[in-house]
């Protein structure tokens, strides 16, 4: 009896899984990480072993501009989705990013409307400011639909993965090509929950690079909030 059951139901889907964990950032400078163990940002993908999986552009998504910063400041999402950048500050903002990932400028727009970039290809799009050099963003462009970012405690949680085998990919933004690469591995995805060991993340080695602004040139000093911009250069 158990055996015609077993045959009856072999051809069912199994259900689907969900892939969790947690990850420790190490040896980092950032007051965040060191004094509050904010591991907060960590960006896991997973991508089948075999074959391609089907991404869909996600729903609308927002990197909002608020007191002078990006938020969220790490922002993960399939390739083909649009992201609105709301000016929801008393004064003007220039989003761009000029290297890496997709390159594009929305120009210089006014408190209270947006401008919107849609990401057509895989890739790590470091985001900035064209007027306020301290703000900063990253965007992570993924060719999978199974992903997470860390919260503040490190874990992350990924659901509705098909059961199967995967290669696990992390992107940090303090962390080298090297150290990164090290982390990826291979997983099996078993039906219901599978918890990964922890990951540990070493910060050893990065350095910060000083970014440009859109014309490749350094920043001159921020504009009194307070007056009118100049006219943008075209």
């Amino acid at each position: 009896m158990i055996w015609l059951w077993a045959i009856f139901f072999s051809g069912l889907p199994l259900w689907p899984a969900t892939v969790s964990g947690r990850v420790e950032l190490r040896d980092s400078r950032d007051p965040a990480v060191r004094k509050r163990l904010d591991y907060a940002g960590v960006v896991i993908s997973l991508k089948p072993v075999e074959g391609s999986p089907s991404v869909r552009p996600g729903e609308r998504v927002t990197m909002r501009q608020k007191d002078k910063t990006f938020s969220p400041h790490v922002l993960a999402i399939p390739a083909g989705t649009s992201v609105e950048f709301p000016n929801a500050d008393p004064i003007f903002h220039n989003a761009f990013s000029s290297y890496n990932g997709q390159i594009f400028d929305v120009g210089l727009y006014p408190p209270g409307s947006t401008r919107s970039v849609r990401f057509t290809r895989e890739g790590v799009v470091r985001v900035f400011c064209n007027i306020h050099s301290s703000m900063s963003a990253v965007i992570v462009v993924l060719g999978t639909p199974f992903f997470a970012v860390t919260g503040r405690d490190g874990s992350f949680r990924v659901d509705s993965v098909p059961p199967g085998e995967y290669k696990l990919s992390v992107f940090h933004e303090r962390a080298t090509e090297a150290a990164l690469k090290g982390l990826e591995r291979r997983i099996t995805a078993e039906p219901g929950e599978t918890t990964l060991t922890p990951l540990t993340i070493s910060e050893a080695g990065f350095l910060p690079i000083p970014h440009k602004n859109k014309y490749g040139q350094g920043y001159p000093p921020e504009p009194d909030e307070n007056s009118v911009y100049p006219a943008v250069r075209k």
